[in-house]
């Protein structure tokens, strides 16, 4: 239908569903509501988690393409059916209508609302990294967050496995799948290793090495090593780094849905939160992001989901069938 920007529009317009985040999560359950002939509107600043990455794997048919061109063909597809519209914008609120729900959103400075019967959260996670020099420089080409997404381009590679949280550990054995040749730097942190973790990545020949890192050294022609307070420097060629993640679910606050220890939105195995008409798929849900390929599944699953809910009636049928 049509992709609209900030301001073109000045009345409250009502959809049968309005999806947050257009990742691929959200473009997928767009995409299979438009389908099932639901009027969608789509609300997405075009800003990614993975917007550094330049390539992403492991989707089918789409091994190595780009995020943002990933997102855009998503886009596309998801406009090429009338009852579809997206803006690019932000939801700054979610809040109980007269009937249903009122998404306030802002862009730039233009403010827009829409109303909507169902409202599905896909805005997925939002990433901080360790405080070390130089890391941001190289992260998305040379350092990377996701093991299964890039463990493959890094293969054979003398690699870093740098982060502060007790999950290191595994994440080092798991890549010792693609490098024989593993360094983990807890970057000061004196629980991201225990002992018996270090002396199992020890028996498969992985290093820990606590101290504190100065700054990640190279330059355009790549990572070359990590330099360490005090001023050794060991070489190393790429690495991964485990970021903190936290979900952006601020917008969802007023309506009071439950949220898990991680701050996620809690849903039943369908995507229907503890609000009623409100619901969730990706990484709003799950702890740690989920590669592309999953997320666009768990949008799918839902869409299907809701517009079974929207029809009515048919959970009575099921368990008369059952």
């Amino acid at each position: 239908m049509t992709d609209q920007g900030a301001g073109e529009a000045t009345a409250d317009p009502r959809w049968d569903v309005v999806v947050v985040g257009g990742g691929p999560a959200g473009l997928s359950a767009a995409l299979n509501l438009v389908r099932a002939r639901r009027r969608v509107l789509l609300v997405d600043s075009n800003r990614p988690r993975n917007s550094a990455t330049l390539l992403s794997h492991g989707y089918l048919t789409r091994d190595g393409i780009s995020p943002l061109e990933l997102r855009k063909l998503g886009r596309e597809e998801f406009l090429a059916y009338e009852e579809g519209e997206h803006w690019q914008t932000m939801a700054t609120s979610i809040s109980r209508g007269d009937d249903g729900f009122v998404v306030d959103c802002e862009f730039r400075g233009q403010q827009r609302r829409a109303l909507a019967d169902v409202v599905l959260v896909a805005t997925g996670l939002q990433e901080t990294l360790p405080a070390i020099d130089g890391l941001r420089a190289f992260y998305g080409t040379f350092v990377h967050s996701c093991i299964e997404c890039d463990g493959y381009g890094k293969r054979d590679q003398a690699l870093a496995v740098i982060g502060e949280h007790p999950d290191l550990a595994e994440r080092a054995l798991l890549l010792s799948q693609w490098s024989d040749d593993l360094v983990v730097f807890t970057h000061g942190s004196g629980d991201a290793v225990t002992e018996s973790e270090e002396a199992q990545l020890a028996s498969r020949g992985i290093r820990v090495d606590r101290r504190p890192i100065a700054s990640l050294q190279g330059g355009r022609e790549g990572l070359t090593g990590v330099e360490l307070e005090g001023g050794e420097v060991v070489p190393r060629e790429g690495g991964f780094v485990r970021p903190a993640w936290a979900g952006k679910l601020e917008y969802v606050a007023p309506l009071g849905a439950d949220l898990d220890a991680d701050g996620l939105l809690v849903v039943d195995d369908h995507g229907r939160t503890s609000v009623p008409g409100l619901y969730a798929a990706g990484e709003s849900t799950a702890p740690g992001p989920q590669q592309l390929i999953v997320a666009a599944g768990s949008g799918a699953r839902v869409a299907a989901v809701i517009n079974r809910d929207l029809i009515g009636g048919l959970d009575e049928l099921g368990d008369r069938v059952q």
